[in-house]
């Protein structure tokens, strides 16, 4: 059974500031019942610390429902707040629901969750070289500014040279006796 990744990224919410997710959407990817994968995490709470897994609470169900454009199918089963499983706690599911579909599951989504974190650090690079370049921009245009008066003062001289003014003046030089002005 081959999961595609969009399917994994779709479920992967941001709650609390980390990336997470829902108990029902990985009772979904492992064919298995979103109570029974309740059950067993109820069963090894020790393996699930806080930053592996955690219960959402009414606020933050509330703005999660509006981050995924709540519709009366999404409501649906939501009758207790659902648990939110970091990366490593999806890391610790497979190892409680040990069947080949979980770890098969896992796998993807462990690959999904890494390929997301390199693309963040990507992000990071291109923006600090984005800075870098933006902070070169401005100082140079201070520069500019600076030296812009001179050669703004050298380009109306040019132009001065080659486009003299036609000023009319009077002739310099031997007239004849009967030429006039």
């Amino acid at each position: 059974m081959k999961i595609p990744e969009e399917s994994i990224i779709n479920r992967i919410y941001v709650i609390r500031g980390q990336k997470v997710m829902i108990d029902r959407d990985l009772a979904e990817l492992y064919g298995v019942e979103t109570k029974r994968l309740k059950e067993s995490v109820r069963r090894n709470k020790n393996r699930f610390p806080v930053d592996f897994m955690f219960v959402m609470n009414k606020s933050e169900l509330g703005s999660w429902r509006t981050q995924i454009a709540t519709s009366r199918e999404i409501k649906k089963g939501l009758r207790y707040y659902p648990f939110c499983f970091t990366e490593q706690g999806v890391t610790m599911l497979s190892c409680i629901l040990n069947s080949d579909r979980a770890i098969e599951v896992n796998i993807r989504v462990i690959r999904v969750f890494n390929q997301m974190r390199s693309m963040l650090l990507t992000q990071k690079d291109l923006m600090i070289k984005l800075e870098q370049v933006e902070k070169e921009i401005i100082m140079q245009g201070s520069k500019m500014k600076k030296n812009e008066e001179s050669i703004q003062i050298i380009f109306d001289a040019l132009k001065k040279l080659l486009n003299p003014p036609n000023i009319s003046r009077p002739r310099i030089g031997f007239r004849r006796t009967n030429e006039r002005d």
